[in-house]
């Protein structure tokens, strides 16, 4: 989604937000939250999902840029396994919609981004699944990043333009597409 920017000599104006586009995109979900994180070049966030609470996530880059993916775990879908990707810039100001029964991460392009998601359900503590960011079978196209897949989902030996690739300790641990949860 592409919101319509209002500029000119002191700066622009725009609406982030509005149920009546949404409706009108086809997009009928309610937001119960508002997330805003900050990351700094090379860290990946992700893949991540809930269980049992899926949440469908309104996201856009208010600082910086990334390289945002979507990949689909709903088994009986004929996109199963395959993903989305799209890079969100302050510049760009897209908007991201990814529907509930996908895996969602993040790869940091710029030395700092800060990144906005609505989601349509709360955290549940103990639901957070993931996948592993590098699943050859899945195959990310990251840009920027170089390095060799391992047979797993660490992060020793990648970089993003000569920035070590930067993981949590539990992003590094995911496993591939046909050992994770499937919705």
């Amino acid at each position: 989604m592409e919101p319509t920017v209002h500029g000119d000599n002191r700066g622009y104006f725009m609406e982030t937000y509005n149920q009546n586009d949404m409706y009108e995109a086809g997009l009928d979900m309610v937001f119960v939250q508002d997330n805003q994180s900050m990351s700094t070049k090379g860290v990946l966030r992700g893949l991540h999902f809930q269980k049992q609470y899926p949440q469908g996530k309104l996201v856009r880059v208010i600082k910086g840029s990334v390289f945002d993916v979507a990949v689909d775990l709903r088994k009986d879908s004929k996109t199963y396994g395959k993903w989305y990707g799209v890079e969100l810039t302050e510049e760009n100001k897209k908007q991201f919609y990814i529907s509930e029964g996908f895996a969602h991460g993040f790869l940091v392009l710029s030395d700092v981004a800060e990144f906005c998601y609505k989601v349509t359900d709360f955290y549940h503590l103990g639901d957070e699944g993931g996948l592993a960011w590098n699943d050859p079978e899945i195959g990310i196209e990251w840009p920027k990043l170089e390095g060799e897949y391992k047979g797993n989902a660490d992060s020793d030996g990648y970089t993003v333009n000569g920035t070590p690739l930067n993981l949590s300790d539990k992003d590094k641990k995911w496993l591939g597409l046909k050992d994770t949860f499937k919705f």
